[in-house]
Formats: C-alpha cells, structure tokens, sequence
C-alpha cells in the first residue's frame, strides 16, 4: 500500500504534485485550520502530517495516528507541536529553517523604517481627507544614523537583521543565552539593552521563559524615545502591559506582526496611532512561502523513503 499524507492547508500545487507523485495525499482546502475532532479523524490512518503553526499537534493528535511516522511544520517555530511526546511515540518533527531568513529580515527591518518614519500614520490620515499640505514640522519621525538597534536573540534571522544595520548607520548590540560570534555586534544584558536601546528587535523562540518576556517591567526599562519589533512570536509581548506603556508614552512605539491569541488583537493596541500591526506576513512572498512548503514535503518524502529528513527539529 503506498504511504498517506495529511496536508491541514493548502499549498503550492508543484508541492502537492510532488507528494502526490509518492503518496496518497488528503489536502484540507478550506480557509480555516481544522477543528481539532477533524484533525485527528483525517489523521488517524496517516503515515505524514503536514502543518502550519496555526495546527495544534498535541499528543490527542499523535495518539490518534499509530501509523504516524513524521510530522513535517511549515514554519521555523514548532510550539504548535508537542515535540517530546511525538519523539517518544517514535515521530520525527521537522521544520523549515534558512529558507525563510532573508524575507523575515528584510521585512524586520521594513517595519523598523515604517514605524520610526510614522509611514502608517501618514497613510491612514491621507486616506481619511485631513492632509493638509506641507509644513516643516508636520508627521515627524525619527532618523536610524548612529542610534542603537538592540536584538533580543541572535538566531538565524537576528543575525541576518543585524547584517543589514550598517546600511542604516544603526550600532548592534545583542543579548543571548549561548556563546556566538557576531561580528561589529556587543553582547550585553537584556535590561542594559532595554536601557539603552533606540530600536528593540525581538528574535526568540517562544519557550516557557520567553512568554511575556517583555512585559510591564521591561517596558518600563525602555527609553521613551525607543520602538519595540516583534516578528517572533505574539506571546513573547504582554499585550496588555504594551497597550498601557504606549498609553503611559513610556516608549516611542511599536511594530508587531505577531500576536497573542491570533487572529485577536487587543483592543487598546488597535486604537493607537503609534502602533503598526501586520497579520503575521513576515515570511509572506511567493518565493518564500513555496521553499518552505517545499523543504516540508522534501522532509516527507525522505522519511517516508527511510532516509533521515533534510530540517528536524533539534
């Protein structure tokens, strides 16, 4: 019998054929993720599952599929998935790591231009008819050359936002938990990087210790005069303590892709002008979104083949 796959969204057909070409494949075609009882009736005969991170893969999942060999997320990020179980029920995780790098970066560092020129602002107020011409003091922002970027974890793509800094003039300084090499870059605390910072990019995996990291305390450790990033992950902000520190002016303001509990977002951030939010698009061009469904289905057939996938989870 040939091997089964379970795709919980749709993807790019070239991928779809190529899982096709060595499997049965059932592809979920609607616009919403699967409710969870769904999940695991589709899954249960599966050999592979293919996720988003928008997939709950918990262990009522893992148990519902015996003859569940791999577990192929199309995401650098995999809190979405109980990794130890799987692993203790003998399922491989993988991920999608590098491919997405350079967009996530470039994208970072669009939303550090966007929020510190105050390009929203402006967009939202010409849309709404109240330009009213020129004037030397109208909208002003605040300019990159020779102030602090500080990135809260240096991983693949902090180390590819940091890379891009001296085109803007921007000084680096980092903190992380391991030991890493990161040329023309300080490593110092967090709150010496909070206390010092013009910009504060946030790059963790969300863990245990990195949920609410930056809460009401840290943000009360940040200049008034600094912008907080986050194209991470949403639970690392304290959404609530943000909506109240930008309320307070206590930082600048913020630019988050990323959020708590999405596709919510909480409402106070919703009715600030000094907030730009974006739905989670960071990793969103054609070529991007199609390598990682590529390199997921790639880790598919090469555990289904026998062979060790190209991307596992650590």
């Amino acid at each position: 019998m040939p091997h089964s796959v379970l795709v919980t969204r749709k993807l790019p057909s070239s991928v779809i054929k190529k899982l096709q070409a060595e499997a049965d494949v059932d592809v979920h075609s609607g616009d919403e993720g699967m409710p969870a009882a769904q999940l695991r009736a589709r899954v249960a005969d599966k050999n592979a599952l293919v996720s988003l991170l928008t997939d709950a893969i918990d262990r009522s999942v893992i148990d519902a599929a015996p003859n569940l060999k791999v577990v192929a997320n199309v995401a650098v990020g995999y809190n979405n998935i109980d990794v130890e179980y799987a692993k203790s029920r003998g399922v491989l995780v993988t991920h999608t790591p590098d491919v997405l790098t350079e967009a996530v970066a470039d994208f970072t560092w669009a939303l550090i231009l966007a929020i510190t020129r105050r390009l929203a602002e402006g967009e939202r107020l010409l849309r709404r008819g109240d330009w009213k011409g020129w004037a030397l003091d109208f909208l002003l922002g605040s300019e990159l050359r020779g102030k602090q970027l500080g990135l809260v974890g240096v991983g693949r793509i902090g180390r590819a936002v940091a890379a891009r800094a001296p085109a803007f003039g921007m000084n680096v300084v980092y903190t992380e938990q391991r030991e890493i090499d990161l040329p023309n870059a300080e490593p110092i605390s967090l709150d010496r990087l909070l206390n010092t910072s013009d910009v504060v990019s946030l790059h963790v995996p969300l863990m245990p210790e990195t949920r609410h990291l930056i809460d009401k305390r840290a943000l009360t450790r940040m200049k008034r005069s600094a912008y907080l990033i986050n194209t991470a992950r949403g639970p690392v902000v304290d959404e609530e303590a943000l909506a109240w520190a930008l309320q307070q002016h206590l930082l600048a303001g913020a630019a988050l892709d990323v959020y708590e509990n999405e596709p919510a977002v909480h409402p106070d951030l919703l009715r600030l002008e000094n907030v730009l939010l974006l739905p989670h698009m960071a990793s969103g061009t054609t070529e991007t979104r199609t390598a990682m469904a590529d390199l997921a289905a790639n880790n598919v057939l090469a555990v289904l083949s026998g062979r060790p996938p190209l991307t596992p989870v650590p």
